[in-house]
């Protein structure tokens, strides 16, 4: 894949990843050091305490992992810049995130999970709201899932 085949980034962007066919991982370009481009984004996977209810993790965390590691299929997923400007990325976001980094974080697949992180950091409010609602029907499909470690 050349370097034609994603859309330039820009720090601050909101990044989407695949992950399975029930969820994709989000992350923030937090820009390049030393030549290396790097994302911002919250993991799940490094929690070794589970918390079953609502699919909630301890010990997560922002980490910057370079753009490369996290692998080829991504794409922008600026979602709310219709309804919210972006936040300033050097004066705001970058602070922001490196604030977050090292710190404990309980994830919670819809209340607090990598695509709320990200839009947290870009724009200052959480993608959704009134989840609570509907949280008895989403959880079927990611409770095997998230046992399973595949979340």
């Amino acid at each position: 894949m050349g370097k034609n085949s994603h859309p330039q980034l820009f720090p601050g962007d909101i990044v989407e990843y695949p992950r399975n066919k029930y969820f994709s991982h989000f992350g923030v370009y937090y820009g390049e050091r030393d030549g290396v481009p790097y994302v911002a984004h919250l993991t799940c996977r490094d929690s070794d305490t589970k918390l079953m209810l609502y699919g909630r993790a301890l010990r997560s965390e922002v980490k910057l992992d370079p753009l490369e590691f996290l692998g080829k299929k991504y794409k922008v997923n600026n979602m709310l810049d219709e309804s919210h400007p972006p936040r300033d990325f050097h004066n705001v976001v970058k602070p922001a995130i490196e604030d977050m980094m090292g710190r404990e974080v309980t994830f919670d697949i819809l209340f607090h999970n990598s695509e709320h992180q990200a839009t947290l950091f870009r724009y200052g409010v959480k993608k959704s709201e009134q989840i609570d609602e509907i949280y008895e029907h989403i959880m079927p499909a990611w409770k095997k899932l998230f046992k399973k470690k595949m979340l």
